[in-house]
């Protein structure tokens, strides 16, 4: 398929998959015209970057994932080793962290908005 093809199908513009190739995150063959042409599966590789892209992974440990998971499904690849599981764990690890974070600010916002709320609602009328 054709790039414009790929683009429709996955939600990611041209350019991001232009990036992608960059990255050597996706590959493509080249027609006789030299236009890009993808394999099917392409369609689930997007998917999958665009899934450890929104959970914060940078590209070179996208790359580093990639040849471990199955483009299918994203499950583990018989190539999969020991050293993915450690990266993958550190990378759980840092979402849990980000997520204890979020958690923290939105309780700060949280105890603002009460004590802001209640502030206007007690405050004296000056008559």
């Amino acid at each position: 398929m054709r790039i414009g093809e790929l683009a429709l199908r996955t939600g990611v513009s041209e350019r991001s998959l232009r990036y992608y190739e960059e990255q050597q995150l996706l590959i493509s063959d080249r027609t006789p015209g030299g236009h890009r042409d993808y394999a099917e599966w392409a369609v689930d590789r997007v998917i999958h970057i665009q899934e450890l892209f929104a959970a914060g992974l940078a590209s070179k440990k996208i790359s580093a994932l990639l040849p471990c998971m199955r483009d299918v499904d994203g499950g583990p690849s018989e190539t999969a080793t020991p050293k993915l599981i450690e990266l993958l764990e550190a990378e759980r690890a840092r979402i849990d962290k980000a997520i204890r974070d979020l958690a923290n600010s939105r309780a700060v916002l949280d105890d603002v908005i009460d004590v802001a709320s209640g502030a206007n609602h007690t405050a004296p009328s000056s008559s």
